[in-house]
């Protein structure tokens, strides 16, 4: 059951009871509010130098089942209502164009060529993604698929264990997930690289459990509140990486992709009125 009193009331609440660790947690946050909705709990950590573990008792001490409990009841704090006199038709133009630039600023160039030389390298390229990710990975396959490069995206957790459970040292897993702390991600990424697999994360994350046992990470400016989760802002960052990969990869396979979109292209023409 959630707490009753809101998120920095349930803070001061314990205020008196908090061992050492605790206070710094307890410091920090009520100095950065606002950010910390924004933060996985691998950044708190970081940021308190307070271990992860202590951190999230630290949350259920208070009331909350863990961190991202405590992130949504806060978020909820924070919300403001929307007036009908705001110009969301420019919000949301400009929140498209500052994600994308925002985002070509992460990128490092050099990583994600790296990237494109592995899954270009690979037979056996298996995507892992789960809600809102999964458009982005659908994305991905249906992109290579059009240039000739077959991949596998499974979208359901068991599913994913099992293709984790049979990956080999010649298997690349793409895992897309905007906090990188998506469970069932994490777990079964671990499995595939306990096998030899190699880890791709696309993620907003840079400090993340999700980044801490992948070989690379291409990253994204699409941070999300626990109530904006899935927005089209943070798929939109999240299909410029995808481009960003297809494209690499179709001008390393210029002919044979130029090739395939043709026979593509002549075989579905009679699809379309």
């Amino acid at each position: 059951m959630a707490p009753s009193y809101l998120p920095t009331q349930q803070l001061e609440q314990f205020k008196q009871r908090y061992t050492k660790s605790e206070t710094k947690i307890y410091q920090y946050l009520i100095t950065h509010l606002e950010q910390v909705i924004y933060q996985s709990l691998t950044e708190l950590s970081e940021q308190t130098g307070v271990a992860e573990a202590t951190t999230l008792r630290f949350f259920k001490k208070i009331g909350y089942q863990g961190f991202q409990a405590f992130k949504l009841a806060l978020a909820k704090e924070q919300t403001t209502e929307t007036h009908a006199s705001d110009d969301y038709v420019r919000h949301v133009h400009d929140n498209m164009i500052d994600v994308i630039q925002k985002s070509l600023h992460l990128v490092d160039r050099n990583t994600l060529e790296e990237v494109i030389d592995v899954i270009d390298a690979k037979t056996d390229v298996t995507v892992f993604a789960i809600g809102a990710s999964a458009i982005a990975a659908l994305d991905l396959q249906n992109r290579l698929m059009r240039i000739g490069k077959n991949i596998t995206v499974i979208t359901d957790s068991h599913t994913q264990i099992m293709r984790a459970t049979s990956a080999t040292n010649a298997t690349v897993v793409i895992a897309i997930s905007i906090s990188g702390s998506t469970k069932e991600i994490i777990e079964t990424t671990q499995i595939a690289k306990a096998k030899g697999a190699t880890i791709i994360a696309l993620t907003s994350y840079l400090k993340s459990p999700l980044t801490k046992h992948s070989d690379y990470v291409l990253l994204s400016n699409a941070k999300e509140s626990p109530l904006d989760r899935g927005s089209l802002t943070a798929k939109v960052a999240q299909l410029y990486l995808i481009d960003l990969i297809c494209t690499g990869i179709t001008i390393k396979n210029q002919k044979q992709a130029e090739r395939i979109k043709h026979e593509i292209t002549e075989n579905t023409t009679n699809k379309i009125y």
